[in-house]
């Protein structure tokens, strides 16, 4: 014991000395501006509660030591490369976000610096976090500009979800109304000051000691750190509509991804966020490069989602926006969206093909959700849709329902055309311009068809896919489906069943697609007509990568049997 404990502290010494090194040549400050400890960390008064300049720590002190870490199976699993290429990561960053919350400052101008605040929970959170203990309130756009600030929370500000705002998330309240919409409680400083750090594990003394000396941070024990619950605080955002005398006249359940899940066969069974977005990696494996133990179930850190279309856009301007991930990581994390997209997501069948003597074909197509929540599910700017050809024997198309154009719009979709409309439901579909369109679609309080958060105070249209398990008759009123397809007895919980009735005389071959857009055509125009620089950036970006802002997620082929 002896000997293992010396060489242990040898190695922790040049451990600590290594990490003490990367935090006095980083940019987070001089000794100076902040406390110090022996070790150099950071270090606040227990008297002090959440002392704004010490509740946080920049991802670069985290990377240091959580990067560089392979699976037995030669994955790279590294936490900090991982991470640093996923939308959490660049969620301050991402364009889209920041042309649409300038739009509804413009929209609403009398409620400006309160939306800039409440968008900073979810997307700066740990400087909306200080702000709020410095007694102020975030300023997005700020944060935004100020690429060189180290403190105020302008490099925290950059890091969008970063480390230490996650892994001091306490327990409170989780999974209840008070913690939706950002409202996380964060963990208190220790007795002796130092700082939280929430993870699965249980660490061991030794290595506790080592992170504390140079971070200032103390490894914890914390279940919750695997549970859903975690995750609906910032993915749980109900909005506040606010009419033209700058009043409040509603609100609308913007997402609801976790309730979606509670009412979903995933819940029942266990299978919570993290096993989908953080899928634990072939173990054992050592959880930090400096000293760090062998373990099972470590979770990865690409947190998948289903926005491939901005993790490239971000990487194809990656320059103009200032992203700090490498190209290959932003790459590789889209490359894995787009895997999940197509393995994960849904499955679609044609189980019958029939043509009768006047040339008309008869289709039915099903489509199923594989996921534990509506599919799209999430902002309201997500969509997708059935794209259905039949062609004849020479490959020349008969029939084309859903086609994309360059430009990313749905050929005879209403919503594209106009913004007055929408594209209903549809149980059976008999001319080109009917497009099959899972989407949810917001309605100010007159029943306009609108992509103004602020302005909607409903849903006019709900028909995203039902996850596995899902009762439509029974489901909350924030989750419920809307328009027609509520009363589709072939819209139930895990799938959607369509019948195509169509005029394809001489037809060979039918194929379909399901096809899946993160940002729909019309929330990208709807921006056209703002004068301000985000709004701007935005647009010219999506339209130089329009032709590639969807995915096809699953595909059927069925041959046509000559009547």
């Amino acid at each position: 014991m002896r000997a293992a404990t010396k060489t242990s502290g040898t190695l922790a010494t040049a451990a600590a000395a290594l990490c003490v090194s990367l935090l006095i040549t980083s940019d987070r400050g001089s000794a100076q501006s902040q406390p110090q400890s022996a070790a150099g960390s950071r270090t606040a008064s227990p008297a002090a509660g959440h002392d704004p300049e010490s509740m946080f720590a920049p991802a670069t002190e985290c990377l240091a030591c959580h990067n560089n870490l392979t699976g037995p199976d030669g994955e790279d699993v590294s936490i900090g490369a991982s991470w640093r290429g996923s939308m959490m990561a660049n969620s301050a960053r991402d364009p889209y976000v920041l042309a649409s919350v300038r739009r509804e400052t413009i929209d609403h101008a009398s409620h400006a610096a309160d939306i800039e605040d409440e968008c900073a929970s979810c997307h700066m959170p740990a400087a909306k976090q200080m702000a709020h203990a410095s007694g102020t309130k975030a300023s997005m756009f700020t944060h935004a500009a100020d690429r060189g600030a180290t403190a105020g929370g302008g490099e925290l500000a950059r890091d969008g979800v970063t480390c230490t705002v996650c892994h001091q998330v306490a327990p409170d309240r989780l999974g209840t109304p008070e913690s939706f919409n950002g409202n996380f409680v964060v963990s208190p400083p220790l007795a002796n000051g130092r700082r939280r750090a929430l993870g699965p594990f249980q660490p061991d003394a030794g290595r506790r000691r080592i992170m504390s000396s140079v971070t200032g941070f103390e490894q914890e024990q914390a279940a919750h750190i695997r549970e859903s619950e975690l995750c609906a605080s910032c993915h749980t955002l109900i909005t506040k509509a606010i009419g033209p005398d700058g009043r409040v006249i509603g609100s609308l359940p913007e997402q609801m991804n976790y309730q979606e899940w509670r009412h979903s066969a995933f819940a029942a069974e266990r299978r919570g966020c993290q096993s989908c977005h953080m899928p634990a990696a072939a173990g054992p494996v050592r959880v930090a490069s400096v000293l760090g133990e062998t373990r099972d179930r470590l979770s990865r850190h690409t947190f998948l989602g289903g926005n491939a279309f901005m993790l490239r856009l971000m990487n194809y301007f990656r320059s103009e926006i200032g992203v700090v991930a490498t190209s290959a990581e932003l790459d590789a994390t889209a490359r894995a969206t787009v895997r999940q997209l197509e393995q994960d997501t849904a499955s679609i069948a044609i189980e019958r093909v029939s043509s009768s003597a006047n040339g008309t074909l008869a289709v039915d197509v099903v489509v199923r959700n594989l996921t534990g929540h509506k599919f799209p599910t999430g902002y309201p700017s997500r969509r997708a849709w059935l794209h259905l050809v039949a062609r004849d024997a020479s490959g020349n198309v008969l029939f084309e329902s859903g086609r994309v154009a360059e430009t990313g719009r749905i050929e005879g979709e209403d919503r594209d055309t106009a913004d007055t409309a929408f594209e209903p439901h549809y149980e059976e579909i008999s001319s080109a311009d009917q497009v099959q369109v899972y989407e949810s679609v917001m309605g100010t309080p007159e029943g306009k068809p609108t992509t103004g958060l602020l302005q909607a105070t409903r849903y006019l249209k709900d028909n995203r896919l039902l996850p596995r398990g899902f009762d439509k008759s029974t489901a909350s009123p924030e989750i419920a489906v809307i328009g027609q397809a509520a009363a589709d007895a072939d819209f139930a919980g895990g799938e959607d069943r369509v019948r195509y009735r169509i005029p394809a005389a001489g037809a060979a071959s039918i194929t379909v697609a399901l096809r899946y857009q993160p940002i729909a055509y019309r929330w990208a125009r709807n921006l056209d007509g703002y004068d301000a620089s985000e709004p701007r950036a935005f647009v010219r970006y999506y339209d130089a990568l329009a032709s590639s802002s969807s995915v096809v997620v699953a595909t059927a082929q069925a041959t046509v049997t000559p009547h």
